[in-house]
């Protein structure tokens, strides 16, 4: 039984999390078991997922299983794109000068801020009464 080449990659956004394996093959994309235009039904965000592997050139070249959770479409498409990204530098350690100019290889720091106690939100106060 042939061993096929597979890379496993993790990327995050906000509180999303993706993890990938990735197999040479044909483009094949699929998502929780479902298939990628289903799954992120927009063009910015299917943009968004793609983006790594179009600044390689590889958009038809590998196939790729993902596992994403938490957060929103979003935030899951951040992750996926991470996650991509990382992956491809498993493929071939050259891409990191192309990857890392477009910015796809530095992980989304900005998260939700925590609300304080005292207050409705993380900024909004409480009304406040004179008399």
């Amino acid at each position: 039984m042939p061993q096929t080449q597979e890379f496993i990659a993790t990327g995050r956004r906000k509180t999303s999390v993706a993890r990938i394996r990735m197999m040479p093959g044909t483009g094949k994309i699929d998502i929780n078991g479902r298939s990628f235009d289903d799954y992120f039904p927009t063009g910015p965000l299917q943009n968004v997922v793609l983006q790594p592997l179009q600044t390689a050139k590889l958009v038809n070249s590998y196939d790729l299983s993902i596992n994403a959770t938490g957060g929103g479409a979003s935030g899951q498409a951040g992750a996926v794109r991470l996650a991509i990204s990382r992956a491809l530098l498993q493929v071939d350690a050259n891409l990191r000068g192309t990857l890392k100019a477009d910015g796809l290889l530095r992980r989304d720091p900005r998260m939700k801020e925590r609300k304080k106690s005292g207050q409705p939100g993380a900024r909004k106060r409480f009304q406040f009464s004179k008399r």
